[in-house]
């Protein structure tokens, strides 16, 4: 009877945890209609400031003409397109309105495998849909692919077993304070959802497009995920793990440096490399069309290459 009581008492602990982000969240949560030349779309956002932004994935409002964010509260506003970075897959967008109730801002580095996450968002054009799972994993690598055909990767993003559907895309994932802690981006399987995470990197991201929306980044070609390095390594670097290449793409900056899938990224330059994220950081604007040296792991020896990154277009 004991037994039967606990698992009651943690249920209604779980339930009333999820009830909770949900109440606090949806309020900030958009649903998006956008138009295009032709067809239509939908998609999510969330709300991140009270004068009109919305954060939402790049995908969603790729090649909009027009677009209109919709509320649980049964308000309406029309939103200009602020600007997009396909490499993170985040865009801003803002609605015409000055009274939106932004979400609470978390950081996804503290974020542990294991941890309660809830998802939020307007699936299949089911508004305010919540669902709940937890980080499967961290650090993750995504291709995608442009209108164009052209090969792109995510880096860095979160898994969860939280079910994501068509529609969740730009919306919310949130921690167990009700803090956005990723923006839900793909769908990659069953019980295998993808969110861009929000941290210093994509804080800088979405600042960079509210103000001038664009980002400048340079680019190298790589799809890599983060690996723990030898013992030995581990010791003479002072790290435990790096960015290992997963693949590497035709004709990129990359290929062109006779990087090789499964070499092990530890350092740009003077810098350290140890997650994804860290790489993704050092992608700026001052390093497009200048050599730069990366230090890898190549079977058991470090080694030295030197790459000139390009401008992703």
């Amino acid at each position: 009877m004991v037994e039967v009581t606990s698992e009651l008492e943690a249920l209604d602990a779980y339930s009333a945890t999820v009830s909770s982000v949900a109440e606090l969240v949806l309020p900030s949560v958009a649903s998006l209609r956008v138009g295009r030349a032709g067809r239509g779309g939908a998609g999510s956002g969330v709300v991140i400031t009270p004068d009109g932004f919305i954060v939402t994935s790049a995908h969603v409002v790729a090649q909009a003409g027009s677009a209109s964010a919709s509320f649980l509260d049964g308000t309406e506003h029309d939103v200009d397109i602020v600007g997009a970075d396909p490499l993170s897959d985040l865009a801003v967008v803002r609605a015409r309105s000055a009274s939106l109730h932004p979400v609470r801002i978390g950081n996804a580095d503290l974020l542990r495998v294991g941890q309660l996450v809830v998802a939020l968002g307007n699936p299949l054009g089911f508004s305010g849909s919540v669902t709940s799972g937890v980080v499967s994993g961290l650090g993750r690598s995504l291709a995608t692919a442009d209108g164009n055909g052209h090969r792109r990767f995510i880096e860095d993003v979160i898994q969860t077993d939280a079910a994501l559907n068509p529609g969740n895309s730009g919306g919310a994932l949130a921690d167990w304070q009700a803090r956005l802690v990723g923006v839900n981006t793909a769908v990659a399987g069953m019980g295998l959802g993808l969110a861009v995470p929000m941290n210093g990197t994509t804080q800088a991201i979405l600042s960079a497009l509210m103000s001038s929306g664009r980002v400048r980044r340079a680019y190298l070609g790589i799809a890599g995920g983060n690996r723990p390095l030898p013992q030995l390594i581990a010791k003479r670097l002072g790290r435990k793990q790096g960015v290992e290449v997963q693949e590497v793409v035709g004709g990129s900056p990359a290929a062109t440096g006779k990087i090789r899938s499964g070499d092990v990224i530890v350092a740009l330059g003077d810098v350290a490399v140890a997650k994804a994220g860290d790489l993704q950081r050092l992608m700026v604007e001052a390093h497009i069309g200048s050599s730069v040296t990366l230090t890898m792991l190549r079977g058991e020896k470090l080694i030295t290459v030197e790459v000139v990154p390009v401008e992703l277009s």
